[in-house]
């Protein structure tokens, strides 16, 4: 099965169509989203999904953690799919769910060691999809943090959950055909990986990384 593939950070529509026509399936936006280097509000997004071709997913990545916030959210942008990237309960997500039974769910699970392997197994029956990112203890950046995790640990979880599984955290055009080659991961997320120093996309750069993704 091909990877699929998510670009994280979108700010413009320009930028948006511009990944599109690079190759990417998904479009992540950061809409309260704590840490972030390219934040975007939600009318904002709104604006640029507007503008999306069909078929395309638009993802908001918040740390928003209270159902009513994420219900407000996703309500206001338009998106159709919820990255979860806080600390949540698996209750969380059914609570959302409950609301807008349309919305496609992803539970983020920060690896830090074989712990994540039971962390995944609790959102099985709660979300649509888990992803795998790498968080920064130091400065308490969840995503975003441009550095990798222990893949073998991901491959493990592949094989242990029944719902699709993102691999994400420092991948990159050097790295993600390995990265894939020994996790087998649904798809994968980047956003440092592909981005300028001003944090815009570099669309050579997002091509390169969809071209060698989808050759594994």
């Amino acid at each position: 099965m091909v990877a699929r593939v998510k670009i994280c950070g979108i700010r413009t529509l320009d930028e948006a169509l511009a990944v599109i026509d690079a190759g990417a399936d998904a479009l992540g936006f950061h809409v309260e989203l704590e840490h972030s280097t390219c934040p975007i509000g939600g009318a904002a997004v709104a604006s640029v999904i507007a503008g999306l071709p069909p078929f395309v997913a638009s993802v908001i990545v918040t740390t928003a953690s209270e159902p009513e916030a994420l219900i407000r959210i996703m309500r206001a942008t338009g998106a159709n799919t919820l990255q979860l990237q806080s600390e949540v309960s698996p209750d969380t997500a059914r609570a959302v769910k409950s609301v807008l039974p349309y919305v496609k769910l992803y539970a983020v699970v920060h690896v830090f060691g074989a712990d994540a392997i039971e962390e995944a197994k609790k959102f099985e029956d709660a979300v649509d999809a888990i992803i795998l990112d790498s968080a920064d203890k130091t400065t308490g950046a969840r995503g975003g943090t441009g550095k990798t995790h222990d893949w073998n640990i991901s491959r493990e979880i592949v094989g242990s959950v029944s719902v699709p599984v993102i691999l994400a955290g420092g991948l990159n055009p050097e790295n993600v055909a390995e990265a894939i080659s020994v996790v087998r991961p649904y798809a994968v997320d980047v956003a440092t990986g592909v981005s300028n120093p001003d944090y815009t996309k570099n669309i050579a750069k997002v091509r390169l990384f969809v071209e060698r993704a989808k050759e594994c």
